[in-house]
């Protein structure tokens, strides 16, 4: 008897151990299942395709997500060698004042240097200032131009050589080039997450999903266009320079006139005779004022006064003719 029960207790645990290992290759073979299933979804950015489709998403397995992470290191590094690597964005502006007696021809010669060197003329404007003091009306020009940033200093030079004495000359310069490689970035991060969008997009099965993702894919591609219309507008500034040049002609020279006590009585006389004048046609202006208000208000004012006078009867004027009759 005991012998019998021995051994089905030993048959007992023997059908146990083999339902353990069961159910334990059962479940590593699930894992594997689900591992190579989830390396199906899109491994940029789990996070974002989760608020996009505001449902749950499945998680990637540890080896994609240690891909991902290899990937985003080396592409980390190829943006960092390429940042060393690029051409150098600086916006190079200039302002240059000359005193010429020709400003029209140095107009016409800056032209010519502009598009001698691949330029152009943004503005062009002559002006003359009237001045009552000098014997002819001072010109000024005042000319912007746009040359290749190579050619900068070239321009700047023959732009010197013009004629005249400078003035005033001003040169800047702006490295915008952290700020370049930063929007390059910037847009290839937004490029990647418009592709799994897209992405996400093909594999939606609800039409609120979909409209859900089409809402974050558009406000991720206006990003992406404002961000390269910076982009483009730095690599405009940094590719062209600005050159502000100012012509004018010389201020001319007053010769210093003596004075002496018969020059200062003239004047004195002078300016008398002009106050005089100016008190005159002020009382001849006030008249002329004056005789349309008298004529259309101050006379029928007066006239209505009289009238309404002896029509009234005043309590003093009635009181006074009774004392009046009694002492007669």
């Amino acid at each position: 008897m005991r012998r019998s029960i021995v051994l089905l207790l030993i048959a007992v645990t023997a059908l146990a151990g083999c339902k353990r290992t069961v159910s334990r290759d059962a479940v590593n073979s699930g894992a594997v299942a689900y591992n190579q299933s989830s390396s199906v979804v899109p491994s940029s950015s789990p996070s974002d395709a989760r608020t996009a489709i505001g449902g749950p998403v499945r998680l990637q397995s540890p080896t994609a997500a240690r891909n991902v992470q290899e990937a985003s290191l080396s592409s980390a590094g190829s943006a960092q060698g390429s940042a060393q690597a690029a051409e150098r964005k600086i916006i190079r502006n200039a302002e240059i004042t000359i005193e010429t007696d020709a400003p029209n021809d140095g107009q016409r010669k800056i032209a010519a240097i502009a598009e001698k060197h691949g330029g152009f003329v943004v503005t062009s404007e002559s002006r003359q200032n009237d001045a009552r003091s000098q014997t002819a009306a001072a010109t000024v020009v005042n000319v912007i131009v746009r040359v290749p940033a190579q050619k900068f200093a070239e321009a700047i030079e023959e732009i010197r050589g013009v004629g005249g004495r400078i003035l005033h000359e001003k040169i800047s310069g702006q490295d915008v080039t952290e700020e370049y490689i930063d929007l390059e970035a910037r847009i290839r991060t937004k490029r990647a997450l418009e592709a799994q969008f897209l992405e996400i997009m093909k594999q939606a099965r609800k039409v609120s999903d979909a409209l859900e993702v089409q809402t974050q894919l558009a406000d991720v591609r206006a990003e992406i266009e404002r961000l390269e219309g910076r982009r483009r507008f730095l690599e405009n500034q940094s590719a062209l320079s600005t050159i502000n040049i100012t012509l004018s002609t010389p201020a001319p020279v007053v010769a210093a006139t003596t004075r002496g006590f018969f020059y200062d009585i003239k004047a004195a006389f002078g300016d008398g005779v002009d106050t005089g004048t100016e008190i005159i046609l002020g009382i001849i202006r006030f008249v002329i004022v004056m005789i349309p208000v008298t004529l259309f208000i101050l006379l029928p004012a007066w006239l209505v006064f009289r009238w309404l006078r002896r029509r009234i009867v005043w309590p003093g004027r009635t009181a006074a003719s009774p004392a009046t009759n009694q002492s007669e």
